[in-house]
C-alpha cells in the first residue's frame, strides 16, 4: 500500500531534486511524498513486452518517438507520477536530457498495468489526472479481471472501449499494432 511519507508539502522543483539516500521511489500527489510499492513481477513483465511492441512499431514506422518504461509524467503543480509505459516525442526528451526523467508536456501514449495495491489509482486518480492533461491516448492493462481498456481523448472526454480474450487491441497511436489481450496477459507468465 502506498503511504505518505512526509508532512512537508514539496515544490514540483524539489521532488526532482529529492534524494533520501534509500532506493525508495515516490509520486508527488498534491506536493506530498507518496511512496510507491516495487512492482509485481507480472507487472514487470507485461509492461517489458508492451515497451518491446511499441519499439517495433516506432522502428518500423521511423517515427521521431520514443517509448520509456517506469519513467514519471508531471500531472499537475505539485503533482507527478510514474507510469508503466509511455510514448513521447524526441522533442520532449531533449529539452530535459540530463534532468530527471519526468515528463513535462503530456506523452501521446501511456499504459498502466493493474496490480491489486494500484486499482483504485489506476482507474480513477491516474485516469482523471492524464485527462487534465488531455493524454490522447490512455491504456490500462488489468490482469487480475483479465481485460485492456484503452481511452481515447476525444472531445473534452475520455471515450472507453474495453478489449477481452482474443480481442485485438484497437490503438489510435499505433494502427498497425497486432496485438491479442490475451497475447498481453501471457507475457505476464513464466513458461
Amino acid at each position: 500500500m502506498n503511504q505518505t511519507t512526509t508532512k512537508t508539502v514539496y515544490s514540483f522543483e524539489e521532488y526532482l531534486s529529492y534524494d533520501d539516500v534509500t532506493d525508495n521511489r515516490y509520486e508527488l500527489i498534491d506536493g506530498k511524498l507518496e511512496l510507491i510499492n516495487p512492482p509485481t513481477f507480472r507487472h514487470l513483465l507485461i509492461s517489458k513486452f508492451i515497451e518491446q511492441n511499441f519499439d517495433e512499431q516506432i522502428k518500423n514506422q521511423k517515427l521521431p518517438w520514443m517509448c520509456f518504461r517506469e519513467a514519471g509524467i508531471r500531472t499537475g503543480w505539485r503533482k507527478s507520477r510514474f507510469s508503466d509505459v509511455y510514448i513521447v516525442t524526441s522533442e520532449q526528451v531533449m529539452e530535459f536530457l540530463d534532468e530527471s526523467a519526468v515528463c513535462q508536456s503530456p506523452p501521446l501514449l501511456v499504459v498502466e498495468v493493474v496490480s491489486p495495491e494500484s486499482v483504485k489509482r489506476d482507474y480513477r486518480y491516474k485516469r482523471s489526472e492524464y485527462a487534465a492533461l488531455e493524454i490522447p491516448e490512455y491504456w490500462i492493462i488489468d490482469p487480475i479481471v483479465s481485460k485492456v481498456t484503452v481511452l481515447l481523448w476525444d472531445e473534452g472526454l475520455y471515450e472507453e472501449t474495453e478489449f477481452a480474450g482474443n480481442q485485438k487491441i484497437v490503438s489510435r497511436t499505433f494502427t498497425d499494432l497486432d496485438l491479442t489481450v490475451e497475447q498481453v496477459l501471457a507475457a505476464g507468465n513464466i513458461k
